[in-house]
């Protein structure tokens, strides 16, 4: 990670570019504290499509149903 002053981030700003494209990051300091950090941007995912699955997993019809008591009894630890 390099660290520059804002003039020379504006006298080199399009190496600083290169450099970031090229994976590295650079902080832009004003009277050397830290102000801006330059990274590469990343290109977001395209949002899922909802309904990708349907058709395609089953519930069983009895899903929701209660537990039978043993069952049920074993889950709560009596």
């Amino acid at each position: 990670m390099q660290t520059v002053n804002i003039h020379e981030a504006k006298t080199h700003l399009s190496r600083l570019i290169e450099e970031v494209a090229a994976g590295d990051e650079v902080v832009i300091a004003k009277a050397g504290k830290p102000v801006v950090r330059l990274v590469p941007f990343v290109t977001p995912k395209p949002p899922r499509r909802l309904g990708g699955l349907q058709g395609k997993i089953r519930t069983a019809d009895d899903f929701d149903a209660p537990l039978a008591e043993d069952l049920l009894a074993a889950f709560e630890g009596r």
